[in-house]
């Protein structure tokens, strides 16, 4: 083969490989912004599980409140339905906490369900905690090998 030649093929060869290091330098910012994106969103994922946590929580603590209120009316109710002499104010106040008691067990149903609720979403974020940990550590690996191949590719050109 003819010298001229060979160098025109070796310099052709430089060439492609200056352009692929010089598309890589140009893709790797892109590769790191994606990655930590999806990190992020995987932190995001966890909050929102422990805001819903948080949430039902609250309503559950709300509703335990409600079955308090009730019960000291019911008390209360109790008290002067034994002070009472006329028969018709007994049997409304009876109604009064029958009704009260009614509202009770309804409450106390809403209650457990938020109860069984909480303890899924407990499991849940467990999982999903699990997952973003995981998750991040690849996300950090594969930021921390970009970066070494960005910075090997900005020396070495």
């Amino acid at each position: 083969m003819h010298p001229d030649l060979e160098q025109l093929l070796v310099l052709q060869d430089r060439q492609q490989k200056i352009k692929q290091i010089q598309i890589e330098v140009e893709t790797l910012p892109l590769q790191k912004k994606s990655l930590e994106a999806q990190l992020a969103a995987s932190v995001a994922g966890v909050e929102v599980l422990k805001q819903k946590a948080r949430k039902v929580e609250m309503d559950r603590k709300k509703l335990e409140l409600d079955v308090g209120t009730r019960t000291e009316s019911i008390s209360r109710l109790k008290t002067q339905q034994y002070q009472t002499r006329k028969n018709d104010e007994f049997q409304a106040i009876g109604h009064e906490i029958e009704r009260y008691e009614n509202e009770i067990r309804k409450i106390e149903d809403e209650e457990l369900e938020l109860m069984m609720e909480a303890d899924k979403l407990k499991a849940d974020l467990g999982i999903e905690e699990k997952k973003a940990t995981r998750n991040q550590w690849r996300a950090r690996q594969r930021i921390s090998k970009l970066n070494h191949k960005l910075w090997s590719r900005v020396w070495k050109s």
